[in-house]
C-alpha cells in the first residue's frame, strides 16, 4: 500500500508543492512555538555575578498558590540577616555571605550617567565580592585593594571602562538616592557584572531607609545569603539549610486592619541551575512572558496550521478522484482507499518535516532575538533546546495530515464504484447542506463573541475580536460553496446577452465547481480576515491607549533618571519650589498580583500597577467614578471600572493582592476610575508599595507647568544643575506604529510570519488547482476554444476569485472591527494605517492572478493531446 502510495503521488507531482509547503511551515511555526513554550517552562537562568556561591538562600521570587501556572515576582524580597551567621555555623559551610543590592548611578565628566547594568541594584557590600564567579578559586583579578572607607569604591572592568577610570581615580556617584558625591576606586575587578562595591558599613547604611538611619524597612535584612560549602557536600548542607529555614521560619503578619493573618514570604534554596532564578528575578518574570506568549500564539498557530494543510492536501487528493474511483472499481475497499490517501499524504509530509522542524528552530532563535532587541526579554535568558518540540511538531502534523487526507477521501471511498468514477471529473450539485449549516452557524458564533469588547474595555477583549474574525472565516470556508453557487447563479442569470464567451466560461467554471472556487476563496478571504482583525486590534487598542493617556495627563513634562536607578531625595521639594511649576506628583510602576474568583474557581492575575499618593489629581486624570484618588494613604488602592464590576471591589471595600516582593495586603478601595486601559487597572497608595519594590525609589516625576517657556527652561536648568536627570515632555505615548510599546511589536511580527505562511500556501495551492486543469484546458482547445480565449477566461476567473475573497473577507471582518471600534474609540470603525487595507487588496489580486496566469501559459505549452493522454 505505501509502495502504491508514493507511486501515486511521484504521478500527481503538481499537487505536492501546496501540501509540502503547508506542512513544511506548520511545521517550523509549531516547533518555534513549542521552543518557547519550554524556554519558559524550563530555561535556567546562569547564576550571574554570584556565580562563585553554591547554595543561595532567598525570598520566593515565584508564586505558586493560585491554580495556573507559577508567577514570578520581580520585585526584590530581603531575608533575615541574623540568618547568615546562624547557616554560617552549620557542618559543610565555608563561607557566608549576605548579598546587599541598591540603586547606584555613576557620571562621567561631563555629568552623564556611565552604563553599570542594573542601575537599580549595581550597589553591593565589599563582602559579597566572595560570592562572585571563581571565588572558589581565590576570587576573581584585581587592581588595587578592598575599599576601606566611606569614600571609597571597587567597580568592575567594564564599569571601569565605560567611566575611565583606573585605581586611584575619582567619580562621582549617587547611591541609594543620595545626592552625587566623589568616591575613590580602590580598586578595579575583573568581573563583568560585579558592579560597584562599597565597605560592607557603607553598603549597609546607603541600603537602610531613605533618611540615612540604620532603621527603616530594609534594616536587619540582605537580599540574599551565598553559601560556600566543602566539595561534594552541597546537596548534605543545602537540606540542613533548609531545616534550619524551617525551624526560623518567621511568623505570619497581620493586615492592616488586623482582622486577617497573612502568611510571610517563604524563604528557598538553590543549587546548581537553580541559582539564576533567586539572581534575577526580573528574568524569571520574562520567562513567565515566554509562557503567556507562546501559549497565546499556541491556538491560532494550530487553527491556521490545520486549516492550510488540510486545504492544500483536499487539492491534492481531489485531482487523484479518478484513480481511486477507477480502484474502487477493481475491488479496493473504501478502507483501503482512505488508508491509500493517508499514507501518501504522510509520505509527503514527512518529506516536509525534515527541512521544516530545523527550520522552526531557527525561527525560534530569531523571535528571542526581537524580544531582546525591543527588551521584552533580558539578554541573560537563554532558549532551551531539546527534542521535545520536535516530537511534539511530529505528532501534530502527522494527526492533522491523517484527519485531513482521510476527511478528504472520505467520499469517494464511500460511493459506489460506478458512481465514484462518473463524478471524479465533476463535483457534487448541491453542496452538503450540513457543511453549509455548521459554517454559518460558526458565522454566527463569531459574531456573537465579537460582541465582549463593548463589555470589556481590555486587551484582552480585544483578542476577542481577533478570535471571532478567523472563527468566522473557517465558517465561510465551511458555508462557502453553497454561497459561491448562489451567488454565480444569480450573476450567470443577469450575464447580459452580448458577453463574451470568457466570461460565459468562467461564470460556468465558478458555478459548476463551486467547491473547488469556494476553497481558494475562504483561504484568500482567511488572509484577509486575519490581516485585518488581529492588526487593527492591535493598532485600535494602541490608540485607545494613547486616548486615554493623553487626555489623562494633565501634566507637561516628565522627570526621570533612567541611568541612576530612581529619583535622587530631594528632587521633588525642588522641582515644586521651581518657578513655574503648579503641581508635582512621583511615580512609580510595579507589580502586583490579584487572587479573586471567576465563576467559582480561583484564579490569580498578575499585572502592572501605579504607585502614586495622594499629589496625584494635580497631575493625572484617571477619570474617577467613584472615591477619589486624593484618599491614596496607608493601605490603599485605586481600581479600574472594569475591574471593580467583575471583581465586586467597590470603594470602601477591601481587597487581596500580592505585592511585587511577594507581600500578601488587604487594601481598602479608596477609588474607582474608568481610564484603566491607559493607567492600568490597579493604582497602589505610594504608602504601601514603595518599601516593596527593588529600589525603594520613585521612578518619575510628573510636572505641571503654567505652560510658559519660562517654567520649562527653569525645568531644564534644575534638570542640568542635578546630574543623571533627564526631562522629557509628559506626553510622549504616540498612535503611530513607531511609538508602540514592545508587545504591539511581538505581536505584529508575529502577524507577519503567519500572514507570510498563509499567502505563500495560498499562492502554492493556487498554483496546484490550476495546474490539475490542464485535462479541462485541453478539452476546451480540441473543441475550438483559442488560447486568448482561455487565458481571458482564466483571468476573469482570477478576477471573481480576488473580488469575491476580498469582498467575503471585508464582511466577515466589518462586524467585528466595528464593534471593536464602538467598545474603544466610541465609533464604528477601527483606527490603523490608511494603506492596509489597499496592501491587502493588491496583494490578494496579485496573488490570484500570477498563480493562475503562470500555470495557464505552462498548460498552454503543452500540446491538448499530450495533456489528455498524461492526465495532467
Amino acid at each position: 500500500m505505501l509502495r502504491l502510495a508514493v507511486q501515486m503521488a511521484r504521478h500527481r507531482i503538481s499537487a505536492l508543492p501546496a501540501v509540502v509547503c503547508a506542512v513544511l511551515g506548520g511545521a517550523a511555526l509549531i516547533t518555534g512555538t513549542g521552543v518557547l513554550t519550554e524556554s519558559g517552562l524550563r530555561s535556567q537562568l546562569p547564576p550571574g555575578r554570584l556565580g562563585g556561591a553554591d547554595i543561595l538562600v532567598s525570598a520566593d521570587q515565584t508564586f505558586r498558590g493560585g491554580p495556573d501556572l507559577p508567577l514570578a515576582l520581580p520585585e526584590r524580597g530581603t531575608v533575615p540577616a541574623e540568618l547568615v551567621e546562624k547557616l554560617a555555623r552549620l557542618p559543610g559551610v565555608t563561607a557566608a555571605v549576605g548579598d546587599i543590592g541598591f540603586p547606584v548611578g555613576l557620571l562621567d565628566a561631563r555629568g552623564r550617567a556611565v552604563p553599570v547594568g542594573d542601575p537599580r541594584t549595581a550597589g553591593h557590600n565589599w563582602s559579597s565580592f566572595e560570592l562572585l564567579d571563581g571565588a572558589d578559586t581565590g576570587g576573581p583579578e584585581m587592581d588595587g585593594k578592598k575599599p576601606s572607607g566611606s569614600g571609597e569604591i571597587a567597580v568592575d572592568s567594564d564599569i571601569a571602562a565605560a567611566s575611565g577610570v583606573k585605581p586611584g581615580g575619582e567619580v562621582r556617584v549617587v547611591a541609594a538616592g543620595r545626592a552625587a558625591a566623589d568616591y575613590r576606586v580602590s580598586a578595579v575587578i575583573d568581573a563583568p557584572g560585579a558592579g560597584v562595591l562599597f565597605a560592607d558599613p557603607t553598603a549597609a547604611r546607603l541600603a537602610g531607609s531613605e533618611g540615612g538611619s540604620t532603621s527603616g524597612p530594609r534594616s536587619g535584612t540582605v537580599d540574599m545569603i551565598g553559601l560556600r560549602t566543602e566539595p561534594g557536600t552541597t546537596d548534605k548542607v543545602a537540606a540542613a539549610v533548609r531545616a534550619e529555614l524551617r525551624a526560623a521560619e518567621p511568623r505570619a503578619g497581620k493586615d492592616a486592619d488586623g482582622s486577617e493573618e497573612l502568611p510571610a514570604p517563604q524563604l528557598v534554596v538553590a543549587t546548581g541551575t537553580d541559582r539564576g532564578d533567586l539572581a534575577a528575578p526580573d528574568a524569571v518574570a520574562a520567562r513567565s512572558l515566554l509562557i503567556l506568549l507562546s501559549s497565546s500564539l499556541a491556538g491560532i498557530i494550530l487553527l491556521i496550521t490545520g486549516f492550510v494543510t488540510a486545504g492544500a492536501l483536499g487539492v491534492a487528493i481531489a485531482g487523484q478522484r479518478r484513480e481511486l474511483a477507477l480502484m474502487r472499481a477493481v475491488g479496493a475497499t473504501p478502507k483501503q482507499i482512505r488508508r491509500l490517501a493517508a499514507d501518501q499524504a504522510t509520505v509527503i509530509a514527512a518529506l516536509a518535516l525534515v527541512p521544516g522542524i530545523p527550520f522552526g528552530y531557527l525561527l525560534a532563535g530569531q523571535f528571542r532575538r526581537l524580544l531582546v532587541d525591543r527588551g521584552v526579554l533580558p539578554e541573560a535568558l537563554p532558549l532551551t533546546y531539546s527534542p521535545l518540540p520536535a516530537l511534539a511538531t511530529i505528532l501534530l502534523l502527522a494527526l492533522a495530515v491523517q484527519v485531513s487526507a482521510r476527511g478528504a477521501a472520505r467520499r469517494t471511498s464511500r460511493m459506489p464504484a460506478t458512481e465514484a468514477v462518473a463524478e471524479s471529473r465533476s463535483e457534487p450539485r448541491n453542496p452538503s447542506r450540513l457543511r453549509t449549516g455548521a459554517g454559518l452557524l460558526l458565522i454566527v458564533a463569531a459574531t456573537t463573541l465579537s460582541v465582549v469588547p463593548l463589555l470589556s474595555r481590555t486587551a484582552l477583549g480585544a483578542t476577542a475580536t481577533s478570535i471571532g474574525g478567523i472563527i468566522a472565516a473557517i465558517g465561510l470556508a465551511m458555508a462557502g460553496p453553497a454561497l459561491v453557487r448562489g451567488v454565480s447563479g444569480t450573476l450567470a442569470r443577469r450575464l447580459p446577452a452580448g458577453a463574451s464567451p470568457a466570461t460565459w466560461l468562467a461564470m460556468s467554471n465558478v458555478r459548476g465547481y463551486a467547491i473547488r472556487i469556494a476553497g481558494v476563496v475562504s483561504t484568500l478571504a482567511m488572509a484577509v480576515v486575519f490581516t485585518l482583525t488581529y492588526t487593527l486590534a492591535q493598532t485600535t487598542v494602541l490608540t485607545a491607549t494613547t486616548n486615554d493617556v493623553r487626555a489623562g495627563t494633565l501634566a507637561q513634562e516628565r522627570l526621570s533618571a533612567p541611568g541612576l536607578g530612581g529619583i535622587p531625595e530631594g528632587t521633588l521639594a525642588a522641582v515644586r519650589g521651581t518657578s513655574g511649576v503648579r503641581d508635582a506628583a512621583p511615580v512609580t510602576t510595579t507589580t502586583v498580583l490579584w487572587p479573586y474568583e471567576q465563576l467559582g474557581d480561583p484564579v490569580v492575575e498578575s499585572g502592572s500597577a501605579m504607585v502614586l499618593d495622594p499629589s496625584a489629581p494635580d497631575v493625572l486624570d484617571l477619570d474617577v467614578r467613584s472615591g477619589s484618588l486624593a484618599r491614596l494613604t496607608g493601605d490603599t488602592v485605586a481600581v479600574g471600572s472594569d475591574v471593580a464590576t467583575s471583581r465586586d471591589a467597590n470603594v470602601g471595600q477591601r481587597i487581596s493582592l500580592i505585592l511585587g516582593d511577594g507581600t500578601r495586603v488587604t487594601p481598602r478601595v479608596a477609588a474607582v476610575y474608568s481610564r484603566s486601559l491607559g493607567f492600568g487597572p490597579v493604582v497602589v497608595s505610594r504608602d504601601l508599595a514603595i518599601d516593596h519594590t527593588t529600589t525603594r525609589l520613585d521612578q518619575t516625576i510628573l510636572i505641571r507647568t503654567d505652560d510658559s517657556a519660562t517654567a520649562r527652561d527653569n525645568l531644564a536648568a534644575l534638570a542640568a544643575s542635578r546630574p543623571g536627570l533627564s526631562l522629557e515632555p509628559a506626553d510622549t505615548t504616540g498612535a503611530r506604529l513607531s511609538d508602540a510599546p514592545p508587545e504591539v511589536w511581538v505581536n505584529l511580527a508575529t502577524i507577519a510570519v503567519l500572514l507570510g505562511y498563509l499567502l505563500l500556501s495560498i499562492a502554492n495551492k493556487l498554483t496546484a488547482t490550476t495546474a490539475q486543469r490542464r485535462t479541462e484546458i485541453a478539452t476546451l482547445r480540441l473543441n475550438g476554444t483559442t488560447p486568448r480565449q482561455i487565458r481571458a477566461m482564466m483571468r476573469r476567473e482570477a478576477a471573481l476569485i480576488a473580488a469575491a475573497a476580498l469582498v467575503a473577507g471585508l464582511a466577515v471582518s466589518a462586524i467585528p472591527l466595528a464593534l471593536l471600534g464602538i467598545g474603544f474609540l466610541d465609533h464604528p470603525w477601527p483606527a490603523g494605517p490608511v494603506w492596509l487595507l489597499p496592501a491587502i487588496a493588491l496583494t490578494v489580486v496579485s496573488i490570484a492572478f500570477l498563480t493562475i496566469e503562470l500555470p495557464t501559459r505552462r498548460a498552454l505549452r503543452t500540446s491538448p493531446a499530450a495533456a489528455l493522454a498524461s492526465h495532467e
